[in-house]
């Protein structure tokens, strides 16, 4: 009785295909923008915006990102914590002028030419490119693997690039401490990296490209894109007789992910840290963890990318609040209670409900539909 459909009709196919066809979703949805970018912005503070929110966003854009890619075409990857340091190194390299050594000067010796910088939301976009790129590359025995074969190759990826940005000084512009961090820039005469950005600005400039990826993500799943995505994860030598084309699939799956995931790095060193040593922020316990919020919020849901980031997110804000400051426990203890916890949170969805927290959101809608009725 909370949650029907009832008066909802349409004349035409556009209006039952919409995005939410159902008035009420399209309520819900509207009020979360209205208080996402209307109401938010004025109450946030740095606590928020650091603690909470730009993690809870920029974690949301990859789990969306590996969703498509793990929960939508079926093919495991391991290794987004590298694709996160190509999006954030490749975002780095456009902020600060992309150098190229070309063979032009006399008796050919190689001369430096520098492009000029680029907008920091140009070069956001143009790192999730870039990792488009380079996720595809390593897509590419998808073609011919699968299932755990197709898991370890994305393993290595994931070790290979950590390595490649530690021992090409080109990526961290030959400093000498290895790491890069991002210079002052901003968006529309705001800044929103660097030591003079509010917490505002971040938050509204990360905002964005999370609403983006939803739309996006959403809009092809649902498409002829997204079906054989979900064709090639059901059974890929069926959808092949069916005359699905197995590598487009497959590699759109990468292209897209990679993008996604390319564009959550970026914002990630860019936006949130500032300051990047890729071994310690993207290794291998990245990949993990943005593989447990689409664990814990549910496989081929976009709904599930943002439930999963939510509570991986907030879980350890929680206990520390719980444990450490109600309680008084050391935090080293509280660090391995949240361990234990998610560890048994992800087995105990494995078994029981394989679909996570999406598909206890839609049994509840369910039950809102019939309530207070029995059948």
């Amino acid at each position: 009785m909370f949650y029907r459909e009832a008066g909802d009709f349409h004349t035409s196919y556009p209006s039952d295909n919409q995005t939410f066809p159902i008035r009420l979703d399209r309520y819900r949805y509207y009020a979360v923008l209205a208080v996402a970018f209307g109401v938010i912005p004025f109450l946030i503070n740095d606590y928020w915006a650091n603690a909470i929110l730009l993690p809870f966003l920029i974690y949301s854009i990859a789990a969306i990102g590996l969703n498509i890619l793990v929960g939508y075409c079926g093919q495991v990857s391991l290794g987004t914590g590298g694709f996160m340091a190509v999006g954030a190194y490749a975002c780095y390299k456009f902020m600060t002028g992309l150098d190229i050594w070309l063979p032009t000067g006399p008796e050919g010796e190689y001369v430096r030419y520098a492009l000029p910088e680029i907008n920091i939301f140009f070069s956001v976009l143009l790192a999730g490119v870039v990792t488009a790129a380079v996720t595809v590359l390593f897509g590419l025995p998808s073609l011919r693997i699968k299932g755990f074969y197709l898991a370890v190759a994305t393993l290595a990826a994931q070790f290979f690039l950590v390595w490649m940005f530690n021992r090409v000084a080109w990526f961290y512009n030959y400093s000498a401490s290895g790491q890069i961090n991002a210079p002052e820039r901003g968006f529309l005469g705001i800044p929103v990296t660097g030591p003079a950005t509010e917490a505002w600005a971040t938050y509204l400039f990360c905002l964005i490209f999370t609403v983006g990826a939803a739309i996006l993500a959403r809009n092809l799943t649902r498409g002829t894109i997204g079906r054989t995505w979900m064709a090639i994860r059901d059974m890929d030598i069926a959808a092949e007789i069916i005359g699905v084309n197995p590598m487009r699939a497959k590699l759109t799956a990468f292209a897209v992910s990679g993008f996604l995931v390319g564009v959550s790095g970026a914002l990630f060193f860019a936006v949130y840290l500032g300051a990047v040593e890729v071994g310690e922020v993207f290794g291998i316990t990245k990949s993990f963890l943005v593989l447990f919020m689409i664990i814990i919020g549910g496989l081929g849901s976009i709904f599930g990318s943002f439930a999963g980031a939510a509570f991986l997110v907030l879980l350890p804000v929680f206990l520390k609040l719980l444990g450490v400051d109600l309680l008084g426990f050391p935090t080293d203890i509280v660090a391995h209670m949240q361990l234990i916890i998610v560890g048994a949170l992800i087995v105990i969805f494995l078994i029981m409900e394989p679909h996570g927290l999406a598909q206890l959101w839609r049994v509840a809608k369910e039950k809102l539909r019939l309530w207070p009725f029995p059948h």
